[in-house]
């Protein structure tokens, strides 16, 4: 981090100028290149991996106001064990939960062999981002000590596009501060809000600047939310910063990935823009509920060379 600190002070000043002074993103040029790596496909040899690597990436979630102890305990169940008929399936990234339910999420894990199974809480106030520092703070708290081990926070995307860039930083860096190292905390940029390219390179810095461990592209309520070019130009700003930095930074879209392919293609994406350093779930995650069942359903097209009936994935 030495060329960042020799550039960022501490004092907002210097966070200004900092990001006033990152390169313009390309519109016509990151849209035409996501489009082109869209058409990229993979050789028949190379699907099942690619299956089981995006399996291990995806964060299994529900965040829904009818989300039962019940329907949490199933998820579980189903994050550890994604097809009960066969053991060679991998298990998922994360369980990614309410504040209220991680406390169920982590003990089920725990009791059925998933105790290497992270459980992320979604908090500060998720999922606006529209409340004081405070209670984003005790959201935290509250969470890490009900047994989360990720943090996904969400910024204020008003302070950001009011130019309060400097309020939107120290959030960041007191919610990072709690985190310390029981916690890694992916920080939601909420894109679908941020109008443009810019702001989506600039807050994805401003996030890696404040000590985020991975920068999401969305909450899932917003649309448009996980589109090829906002990841394209998210993992571009993770690659510059591990150049300026040497800190590697991970990368999670969420919403609207629902089938195979359209993992594969995020896969293609990460490969050809960060590289395949970051083709790993340390640094590469997907926000998903629906897109587990068809990864499944795929895996097992590629098995027995035929799909399964409509009974053989759980209805989540």
């Amino acid at each position: 981090m030495s060329q960042i600190t020799s550039l960022i002070d501490g004092s907002e000043k210097s966070l200004l100028t900092f990001l006033k002074n990152l390169p313009s993103v390309d519109q016509v040029g990151a849209e035409s290149r996501a489009a082109m790596l869209a058409t990229r496909s993979i050789k028949t040899s190379s699907k099942a991996t690619a299956i089981d690597l995006a399996i291990r990436m995806v964060d299994l979630t529900t965040l829904e106001g009818a989300d039962t102890p019940g329907k949490i305990r199933s998820l579980c169940a189903k994050a550890v064990r994604p097809d009960p008929s066969d053991p060679s399936v991998p298990h998922v990234g994360a369980i990614c939960v309410y504040n209220d339910m991680v406390k169920i999420a982590r003990t089920t894990l725990d009791e059925i062999g998933g105790s290497s199974i992270p459980v992320a809480a979604v908090s500060t106030a998720f999922p606006s981002g529209r409340a004081s520092i405070e209670v984003k703070k005790r959201d935290t708290e509250d969470a890490i000590a009900a047994g989360a081990s990720e943090i996904d926070m969400v910024i204020d995307r008003g302070a950001f596009l009011s130019g309060k860039l400097g309020d939107v930083f120290e959030e960041i860096r007191v919610i990072r501060e709690i985190c310390g190292t029981r916690a890694h905390l992916k920080v939601i940029l909420e894109t679908g809000e941020l109008v443009t390219y810019d702001n989506v390179r600039k807050a994805s810095f401003l996030a890696m600047l404040a000590g985020a461990d991975f920068i999401k592209t969305s909450t899932g309520k917003v649309a448009p939310a996980a589109t090829a070019p906002v990841v394209l130009v998210m993992l571009e700003a993770v690659r510059d910063f591990f150049s300026i930095s040497g800190t590697k930074v991970g990368v999670k879209p969420a919403g609207g990935i629902r089938t195979t392919k359209d993992a594969i293609k995020q896969l293609v994406l990460v490969k050809e823009t960060a590289g395949p350093e970051w083709l790993t779930p340390e640094l590469f995650r997907i926000g998903a509920s629906a897109l587990l069942n068809d990864l499944l359903m795929q895996r097992m097209k590629l098995r027995n060379n035929r799909y399964s009936g409509a009974n053989y994935v759980t209805v989540d």
